[in-house]
């Protein structure tokens, strides 16, 4: 049984800790912290009465954590991170790991000098959806893929979120905030990238909150918020991603992998759920039943399978490589938007074994 310390108490922590403990049976949570103290205590109120830690560092300081969840905002991540590293604790950190490359890198340098355990979000690869897309495309159902297309469209959080100003902000943007959840997916399906080229722009340089509590006010936008290119895979395949908060269409979540002998459309990658849709020559798309796995919001999943992986010495399949590499991924879109050039992807990648539910020992 790991002890996870919670640092951060916001709409995201909601589901871990109705998930930890109760999903999970190597996972509890020792206490929580927020900055903002009302928040953690109406998480605590919530949720049984939860120990509140006075800051993070009290988090830190305590012999009983096992491992740190790191689930404050992106900009966030790479300090909360760095300082629990620091205190010789293994993290688990939300999405993306850091929100560029020199801080992420230093990441994990400094839990393998440590030999500390670091990964994160997202987990959601690990869901029945995308395992089962995964496997057909493993057992060779569609021929070699040779491309896919990919991408998140919507008109922003100002809408709904009651604090949107940091999704325009340095660290945020569609791409830094749902790329996570694509582009993981798709080095799960098509394995390591090794080039990008793209492009980028805001166009709307300021947004007006339209929720509760922040009504009215405007936010400058200092991000990409339309941002489109194309991923080559050291396989050959070449994959377009768009991401946007500037588009109105009910067509927003959408990944299609294309091979030789056929095309798999895939589940929308922020859940962990179906349906898979595969198409063969001379058919039509149909669905495919799920393999058996995890289907419901398991947020939590990637901290589980950590926590057993820390027990049975093995690399778990949220790990910070995959997270390191879908940073670069990411980031690169940036890079060569400004840079009007393709810009090569040079951080390690490989796929972890696929999902066995039966052999997560974690779960109940």
């Amino acid at each position: 049984m790991k002890k996870i310390g919670i640092v951060g108490c916001g709409n995201i922590s909601g589901i871990y800790m109705t998930n930890i403990g109760t999903k999970f049976k190597n996972i509890v949570i020792a206490g929580i912290c927020d900055l903002i103290r009302e928040k953690a205590e109406n998480r605590s109120a919530e949720f049984g009465g939860l120990r509140i830690y006075r800051d993070m560092y009290e988090i830190f300081a305590d012999p009983e954590v096992d491992i740190v969840l790191n689930i404050t905002r992106p900009n966030d991540h790479y300090g909360v991170t760095k300082a629990a590293l620091e205190a010789g604790k293994s993290v688990y950190s939300e999405k993306p790991l850091a929100t560029n490359m020199d801080d992420a890198r230093e990441l994990v340098e400094l839990a393998k000098s440590k030999g500390l355990t670091l990964g994160g979000a997202p987990d959601t690869f690990m869901g029945a959806g995308i395992q089962t897309a995964r496997r057909l495309i493993d057992e060779g159902t569609i021929g070699r893929p040779i491309g896919a297309t990919a991408h998140f469209l919507g008109h922003g959080p100002e809408g709904w979120h009651p604090d949107p100003e940091f999704f325009y902000k340095r660290g945020g943007g569609p791409m830094l905030d749902m790329g996570p959840y694509y582009i993981t997916c798709l080095v799960n399906l098509l394995g390591k990238a090794d080039w990008v080229t793209a492009f980028g722009s805001i166009s709307f340089p300021q947004r007006v909150i339209g929720s509760e509590p922040h009504r009215g006010e405007v936010i400058d936008v200092e991000v990409d918020t339309f941002t489109s290119g194309a991923i080559r895979f050291a396989s050959g395949a070449v994959a377009s991603f768009t991401a946007s908060f500037d588009s109105y269409t009910d067509f927003s979540e959408y990944i299609e992998i294309f091979g030789e002998k056929g095309s798999i459309r895939v589940p929308d990658p922020n859940t962990f759920n179906g349906p898979v849709r595969l198409l063969l020559p001379g058919g039509k798309y149909e669905e495919v039943p799920l393999d058996p796995g995890f289907t419901n919001n398991s947020r939590s999943l990637g901290l589980s399978d950590m926590a057993s992986a820390m027990e049975e010495g093995r690399f778990h399949r949220a790990n910070y490589m995959q997270q390191l590499h879908v940073l670069d991924i990411m980031t690169a879109f940036e890079r060569s938007s400004r840079a009007n050039a393709p810009v090569e992807i040079t951080s390690p990648f490989e796929r972890q074994p696929a999902v066995d539910p039966d052999q997560i020992c974690g779960t109940y």
